[in-house]
């Protein structure tokens, strides 16, 4: 039957693949939104910032899609939730940052061109270091080449994946302009990315992926609304009217300090509601000063509930491993010295390693991470001129 009351996604999928395979397109045809809203991704026509929209899943027989109205009793199956990630060499930080929230993940590869493109190496990389296993494969643009060139791409998809987390992914064709296979798609991921189980036990932990001030020029200070900040919930729940805190917080003068607030409503794309837990893109709007949360300034922090925070690192000490699928082969070992940038979830900071030795390193950071003990997190250097995903680390 058709869903009414309003629902949270229950998974997030990521996208990921080269600039240009159609990712987005690919959302379209699943959501029915361009999630490129962004006057400069409307202008360049590529992503450039993180993109959301949800789909809600039915199967009209044996046929699975995302319209209800194909047919006349539609069973619901989940709502899902889309990440979108730019494809651009020079935005690999923000694709990491997409990638880490997500429970499964579209690698998209259009058959125009040989496969594989340097992005297609490096996201592949990205879903693995973020332990990413539930993957379809989407082999895009097919109307674009002839039947020989499109088993010829096959191959060379097969070729690539093999010994990766990828391996074995089933692997739909598509023209996603022209929305072909939409409902193969969706069987494909229905029976590929299972909706993870969930401890709504856990401390409530939630990362900030976006942050806005919804107020209008020329509102009157009465009718002012708190900050909003959205992003995913990797943990427990929240309700309306909750205590949070957030960090690292607010910078003054190089030092960070947390913010404490109340949530004043939650939302997700579909409505309001009372209560939310993990999976999708989930909005609280705050009592927050709205000047601190627009124009994405939250992104990158953490909401606990008070007094729950991991720590704030300024200086941070790693184990690392460096992967043999970064661009240029397999990256020479950290130096002492050099300038790299760390991704933790949707924290990105750009920092100085100041003591390195076998397979660990010592960093000071521009920008402090709260993370704890035993998170991972990616590690980028730059190469020729861009940052180029070399590996992970494992904070100690």
């Amino acid at each position: 039957m058709k869903r009414k009351k309003v629902v949270q996604a229950e998974v997030n999928i990521g996208t990921a693949g080269h600039v240009d395979h159609g990712k987005t397109t690919i959302v379209k045809a699943l959501t029915g939104e361009w999630v490129d809203r962004h006057s400069e991704e409307i202008k360049r026509g590529i992503t450039i910032r993180l993109g959301y929209a949800d789909a809600d899943f039915y199967k009209c027989g044996d046929k699975y899609t995302v319209n209800p109205d194909e047919c006349e009793n539609p069973e619901f199956l989940r709502r899902v939730s889309f990440v979108d990630s730019p494809g651009h060499e020079a935005l690999m930080t923000v694709m990491i940052s997409g990638v880490s929230l997500v429970d499964g993940a579209l690698l998209v590869i259009a058959a125009n061109e040989p496969c594989p493109q340097p992005q297609t190496q490096e996201h592949l990389a990205a879903l693995e270091i973020n332990g990413v296993k539930n993957i379809v494969i989407v082999q895009n643009k097919v109307d674009l080449v002839t039947p020989e060139q499109a088993k010829k791409h096959y191959q060379q998809i097969l070729d690539f994946v093999k010994g990766t987390n990828a391996e074995g992914a089933p692997i739909i064709p598509m023209a996603a302009n022209h929305g072909v296979n939409v409902d193969k798609l969706v069987q494909a991921i229905e029976e590929t990315i299972p909706t993870p189980k969930r401890d709504p036990n856990k401390p409530f932990k939630m990362v900030v992926a976006r942050s806005f001030d919804i107020n209008k020029p020329g509102t009157s200070i009465k009718d002012l609304k708190g900050g909003v900040v959205g992003g995913s919930i990797l943990q427990g729940r929240i309700k309306e009217g909750e205590e949070i805190e957030i960090a690292p917080g607010v910078e003054h003068k190089g030092v960070y300090t947390p913010l404490r607030t109340k949530v004043r409503s939650i939302s997700v794309s579909d409505g309001p509601l009372k209560e939310a837990g993990p999976g999708g893109l989930v909005a609280l709007q705050t009592e927050l000063d709205p000047a601190l949360t627009k124009s994405d300034r939250m992104t990158g922090n953490v909401i606990t509930r008070p007094g729950e925070l991991p720590p704030i690192r300024y200086e941070i000490s790693l184990d690392y491993v460096l992967i043999d699928r970064a661009i240029g082969g397999l990256p020479e070992k950290i130096k002492q010295g050099e300038m790299l940038v760390l991704n933790a979830m949707t924290m990105t900071s750009l920092g100085q390693v100041t003591k390195a030795s076998g397979d660990k390193c010592e960093l000071k950071l521009r920008r402090p991470l709260c993370v704890s003990d035993g998170d991972k997190v990616a590690i980028s250097r730059k190469v020729g001129g861009r940052w180029s995903l070399i590996g992970y680390g494992i904070v100690k």
